[in-house]
């Protein structure tokens, strides 16, 4: 009796050695970055074209949150490493540059570098390989420059806008195409980047690939099978995104289709591509079991 006594104290105080070892860590980050933050909400993710943002960093953090368990098992016992200081002055200097000359793509960067420096300097390289893919997932925070946008934005918008306008043309509705500009009876539609830009497309990439890490399964086919998918998923949603915008203009008028349902045409974009991903996902499944079973017949 008087031994399990002894035994019961370590185990209850046993979160405190967790935040002698990352409270000040996490404390430094949120004093760096509540600020940066809060810029962003109020800045560049106000926007249509990045309002990704909070939900890649909102995932991001549950994906660190979900493999947390698993590093702790991998890294217990193990010390840090020094390589996290040679990320972290990089890192340091990107922060600096970043929030001192209004460049956010180096100040969100600076957030992933520290990041995984502070991991390192804590638990060493095991850490990092086991938390890996919430840091890469992250990049998809940092955005493009906007040379690079425009130089392939334009081509994506063209072949949205041709698609869109077959399609519809096929279902008997009276539209036509000039360039990016779709006219569908008396209104006309300028296929904006927001609509079917780069970004839209590099998130519905994030998502596809967030799918991938959640559902993952030891069928090596589907997984190969469904990364290479990912693309022309992403395409075909925002073919069905412009698609319905260009629906409710036509039906409901101009003010319907930049108003509350333009917002409601994006929800239609995510939902459209995830039952696109999850359906994909469901065939590959079947069609490896099929084969499984085919070759397991050959063999017998």
């Amino acid at each position: 009796m008087e031994a399990q006594l002894k035994q019961a104290p370590p185990h209850s105080g046993s979160l405190r050695p967790q935040l002698l070892e990352w409270g000040p860590a996490l404390a430094g980050l949120l004093l760096l970055f509540v600020p940066l933050l809060y810029d962003l909400l109020r800045g560049m993710w106000s926007t249509e074209e990045q309002a990704h943002g909070p939900i890649i960093l909102c995932l991001s953090l549950w994906l660190i949150y979900r493999g947390w368990p698993q590093m702790e098992r991998a890294t217990a016992g193990r010390g840090g490493s020094v390589w996290g200081w040679v990320w972290f002055v990089p890192g340091a200097l990107l922060y600096m540059l970043g929030r001192s000359q209004q460049i956010m793509s180096f100040a969100m960067a600076s957030f992933i570098v520290l990041g995984a420096a502070i991991l390192l300097v804590l638990r060493g390289g095991r850490a990092l390989k086991v938390l890996w893919f919430p840091f890469f997932f992250m990049l998809f925070l940092i955005p493009l420059p906007g040379e690079v946008v425009s130089m392939l934005t334009l081509p994506m918008k063209l072949a949205v806008s041709y698609v869109t306008e077959t399609l519809l043309y096929a279902a008997g509705y009276p539209i036509a195409r000039t360039g990016v500009i779709l006219q569908i009876g008396q209104y006309q539609l300028l296929v904006a980047d927001a609509c079917a830009g780069l970004q839209t497309l590099l998130t519905l990439e994030a998502l596809g690939l967030l799918y991938l890490n959640v559902a993952r399964t030891t069928v090596g086919f589907r997984n190969i099978a469904l990364a290479l998918l990912i693309i022309p998923i992403s395409f075909t949603a925002n073919v069905i995104r412009v698609m319905v915008l260009v629906l409710i203009t036509y039906y409901f008028g101009d003010a319907a289709g930049q108003g509350f349902l333009h917002g409601f045409a994006g929800m239609v974009l995510f939902i459209s591509a995830l039952l696109l991903i999850v359906s994909l996902d469901r065939l590959l499944l079947w069609l490896a079991k099929v084969w499984g079973q085919r070759r397991t017949r050959e063999a017998a």
